[in-house]
């Protein structure tokens, strides 16, 4: 990870940028092809790549001076044409998907003008950049669902947050990888995983802890973890207070206003009443009288 915080004071904005970082970010690598936008796209770059064995496709900006002028021009040209540039190291399209404007791709892959049997006669070029380039979107998106993140201001901290982020993911990725079976037909697998990632992190600190919290369920919950598993006479594994199970259908929460309207599928194992997160650890009110 590179983290960009501007030139220095009294420096010189830096030249080609965008080709040392992925030049950067891809060493080491060989056999696999990098997909760009038009930041990081460049002929020179293409060439650098293809030295360590590596392909590129990405766009490329049209202000770019290795770029034939033929490309570039609009007048005259139909709706889905596509035009094509060869060299030795590169192949560069111009395609243009509606009037008067144009799309410029550069591939250090493909080396022929194939074009696609769909009806805006795409060319293969476009349709494998679209194939592979929402790696990054698709890796926000995917920690977005379940993040460490919080509102700071400082962003050394948001830096630090990404990173558990994208390594709890990775770590996942292996996991399920590895062990393909495990929880398999799970719809939520990679939540189980971080909750159970989250307590193998935290059960070491948990354990050396001398000062309880000053919560009392907070505190409750260290004993409970620096006590060890109980061990029962019957050896049956403790049962949760609460059932949990998928599959259930949905109801109102016995214990919130009804006005909130919170439905879930958590009951109670005493008395089989349907009851929310938020009151998991409290007893619903059949429990309570006989309590």
């Amino acid at each position: 990870m590179q983290v960009y915080t501007g030139k220095p004071p009294g420096g010189v904005p830096e030249k080609n940028q965008g080709m040392r970082v992925v030049l950067d970010m891809s060493e080491g690598l060989q056999g696999h092809n990098i997909t760009c936008d038009n930041f990081f796209t460049s002929y020179r770059l293409g060439v650098e790549l293809q030295k360590r064995k590596l392909t590129m496709v990405g766009t490329i900006r049209k202000n770019k001076p290795e770029l034939p002028s033929e490309l570039l021009k609009m007048q005259g040209r139909t709706v889905h044409s596509s035009k094509f540039a060869f060299s030795e190291n590169a192949t560069v399209v111009s395609y243009c998907p509606k009037k008067n404007k144009n799309v410029l791709v550069m591939s250090t892959i493909h080396k022929d003008a194939s074009l696609s049997a769909r009806e805006d006669i795409k060319p293969q070029i476009i349709l494998d950049y679209n194939s592979t380039k929402g790696g990054v979107d698709n890796l926000d998106k995917v920690t977005a669902t379940y993040s460490c993140q919080r509102m700071t201001a400082r962003w050394p901290l948001v830096i630090f947050y990404n990173i558990v982020d994208v390594s709890a993911y990775n770590a996942y990725v292996l996991w399920t990888e590895i062990n393909q079976q495990w929880n398999g037909g799970k719809l939520y697998r990679r939540r189980l995983f971080l909750e159970e990632l989250g307590k193998a992190l935290i059960t070491p600190k948990i354990q050396r802890r001398v000062r309880p919290p000053r919560s009392t369920a907070a505190a409750s919950a260290v004993q409970k973890i620096q006590a060890g598993p109980s061990t029962h006479a019957s050896n049956q594994p403790e049962m949760d207070p609460v059932d949990t199970g998928s599959g259930k259908k949905r109801k109102r929460c016995q214990l919130c206003p009804p006005r909130q309207d919170s439905k879930t599928s958590t009951t109670c194992v005493e008395c089989n009443k349907y009851i929310c997160r938020k009151h998991t650890h409290t007893l619903c009110s059949t429990c309570r009288e006989k309590d």
